[in-house]
């Protein structure tokens, strides 16, 4: 399921997204072509299109494409945003099945919130030594680290031991805690 995530400044100075997907349910000749809008770090609409073959999907992806530069939305190259790195410490040095369990939920539960906000995605998950790493692609990470707050109280999960840091897209190395404070060391190893 191949997603376009495009963004824009409003006059307010507001990022907003616009975002269109092809969803095909298995064994289902068609499919439903999602739309899915708003201001980013808020609660989006979404609005969809039933019984869509993959030639009339990709005529909607191109109408969509036209729509967004005509109205001034564009993709963000991934260089142009930010790395938001949830990391939770851990008792064991591998990890146990509790700790996949947990890499599991959280992710689930910081994509599906992210996502339909508009303040990135998940990209990858990792153990280090007593450490399980979520990392995070965002347009706005402000407005993103304080999402995975309210994310990971929601979905129950232990949010004492968890860090939150943030780096550019080309400083994964030189993240910057943001969560809790005041900062202690940081590093993804």
């Amino acid at each position: 399921m191949a997603i376009i995530r495009t963004y824009r400044e409003n006059e307010k100075n507001e990022l907003q997204f616009r975002e269109a997907w092809y969803q095909q349910f298995e064994n289902e000749d068609l499919g439903q072509f999602v739309i899915n809008h708003g201001t980013v770090g808020h609660q989006s609409k979404t609005s969809t299109v039933q019984d869509v073959d993959m030639d009339r999907a990709d005529e909607l992806f191109a109408g969509f494409l036209e729509q967004c530069a005509e109205d001034g939305y564009a993709e963000i190259p991934a260089e142009q945003q930010s790395w938001i790195i949830v990391q939770y410490a851990l008792k064991s040095a591998t990890g146990t099945e509790r700790d996949r369990y947990l890499e599991h939920k959280a992710s689930d539960a910081l994509t599906s919130h992210l996502a339909w906000r508009g303040l990135g995605t998940v990209e990858s998950s990792d153990f280090a030594r007593f450490k399980l790493n979520l990392r995070i692609l965002s347009p706005a990470p402000k407005l993103a680290v304080a999402a995975v707050k309210v994310c990971i109280r929601e979905a129950k999960l232990d949010f004492t031991k968890m860090t939150i840091a943030t780096a550019a897209y080309d400083g994964l190395d030189r993240a910057k805690v943001v969560h809790p404070l005041p900062p202690k060391p940081f590093s993804l190893d």
